[in-house]
């Protein structure tokens, strides 16, 4: 029987949606396009060669697994990449230009450029990037909730205006790491083509020097300047909003350098369209490109971006205080290094050690309620309530798969959301020993690779075990 091949790779992203977040899916699964199929081969169509060599890098593994499932073991995936797709998608929006956006300035006389960056009077060409030296891609710590904005970053570093990520849109709420990213894409460029033009320009300096050049009769002048940028980044462009003359300047200052091929960061506090009082023809642009969002940071990459942190300043901390304030701080990186600073001038003034009580004490300021400490009876509890077992179950020696399931899995929560030690842990459940626990630690750590459902219970116990507790 003759198969359709879009009609199997539908099969095949019904499967995939399933088994990612649904930014990934919308970046990395929604732009391809199948092609044919032939025999037992589906030809998919990929936007370029970063796009593909992604895919294998991350995805592979589940690709095989779903091509097998809808083609048999037999079942192979080839890849055609679209080349020149960049060039086109530029050529086609430079045709739908209206006369208006045609007749701004285009050609510069590098000359006469004044630089908006420079004192008045004094001729300087040279642009400082404007770039702050601890914001470089060493000092960015990678996790979940940001590596798909890390890696686009890297990408967009590593080849300036030659990826489909122009614009790159970098969002997230206050305080998680987009100004931080886009200084580093900077740096990063400079560090391997030093020849290139970076700028980094907040959205706030941008519009005060498009007021001055209004005032002094010099919107030309400054349109030519930032056409000379290579790579620009633009920080907050949400405060670009209803603001009408600057978006029109912004706007043809972004279609010349990206027909120029020149690369183009924007960072934002909300996805481009979640932008309020942006034209809509500045939004349709920022689409053309990847807008990747920065999340929440998990407990583990704040306590690794905490400990980054004492490192640069010289600073040791116990496990327990360290793992405390990345309890208590949750979705702010800034107010992670407020706490440090405090603890830092806390001990130093008052000539007292960094340990618990003190922690505490900072985290007043920080927090309106400290979260109480979580504990393994409270986990089992709440573990058995789901599952509808008897608590004493878990401590017992029944071997019936419920039981067996929810005994793995609040060893399991035990050991991520407690200090307790492995033989603590065992002890609580009828006094198995450490390796049991690192079996069932094991065990669940392998469901959570593999079933994505299973993953989603876990993670809405855990929510539910941290809510219950701050409730009381």
């Amino acid at each position: 029987m003759t198969r359709d091949h879009a009609a199997v790779w539908d099969n095949c992203l019904q499967t995939i949606r399933r088994n990612v977040n649904i930014q990934s899916y919308k970046t990395w699964f929604e732009p391809i396009k199948p092609v044919r199929l032939i025999n037992d081969a589906l030809t998919i169509q990929v936007p370029n060669k970063f796009f593909y060599e992604w895919l294998e890098e991350h995805y592979v593994a589940l690709l095989k697994m779903t091509i097998r499932k809808e083609l048999g073991d037999k079942g192979r995936l080839e890849y055609q990449i679209l080349m020149g797709a960049l060039q086109q998608q530029q050529k086609a929006s430079g045709n739908k230009m209206s006369d208006k956006e045609r007749s701004m300035p285009g050609m510069i006389d590098t000359q006469s450029i004044k630089n908006p960056f420079v004192i008045p009077g004094i001729k300087k060409l040279k642009v400082d990037p404007q770039l702050n030296p601890n914001y470089v891609f060493d000092s960015y710590i990678e996790g979940d909730c940001n590596r798909l904005a890390r890696s686009a970053g890297l990408a967009v570093a590593k080849k300036p205006g030659g990826t489909a990520f122009n614009p790159l849109v970098i969002f997230g709420d206050v305080g998680l790491g987009k100004t931080h990213l886009g200084h580093a894409i900077g740096h990063e460029v400079l560090r391997r083509f030093p020849n290139k033009t970076v700028l980094y320009v907040s959205s706030e300096k941008f519009t005060n020097q498009i007021i001055e050049s209004i005032k002094n009769n010099a919107t030309n002048d400054f349109i030519n300047f930032y056409q000379l940028i290579d790579v620009l980044i633009v920080d907050d462009i949400q405060f670009l909003a209803n603001k009408q003359k600057t978006q029109e300047i912004f706007f043809h200052i972004f279609n010349q350098l990206h027909q120029k091929g020149k690369q183009i960061v924007l960072t934002s506090d909300r996805a481009p369209k979640d932008l309020d009082g942006m034209e809509d023809r500045l939004i349709s642009r920022f689409k053309w490109g990847l807008s990747a969002d920065l999340q929440a940071p998990d407990l583990e990459t704040r306590i690794a971006i905490l400990e980054a942190k004492m490192a640069r300043e010289g600073v040791e901390l116990s496990n327990d205080v360290s793992e405390f304030i990345c309890f208590n701080i949750k979705n702010n990186i800034r107010e992670l290094e407020g706490v440090l600073v405090s603890l830092i001038a806390q001990s130093s003034l008052n000539r007292r050690e960094i340990d618990l009580n003190l922690a505490k004490e900072v985290i007043k300021n920080f927090v309106t309620q400290i979260n109480k400490e979580i504990t393994v009876d409270f986990i089992q509890m709440l573990v058995a309530e789901h599952f509808d077992v008897p608590v004493d179950t878990l401590a017992g020696k029944t071997r019936k798969r419920q039981i067996v399931i929810a005994r793995q899995l609040s060893m399991y929560l035990a050991k991520k959301l407690t200090d307790k030690s492995l033989k603590s842990i065992g002890a609580n459940f009828g006094g198995r020993d450490h390796s049991t626990v690192i079996y069932s630690c094991n065990t669940v750590q392998d469901l959570l690779d593999t079933d994505s459902f299973f993953k989603e219970t876990v993670s809405d116990l855990e929510k539910k075990i941290r809510m219950s507790l701050n409730d009381k």
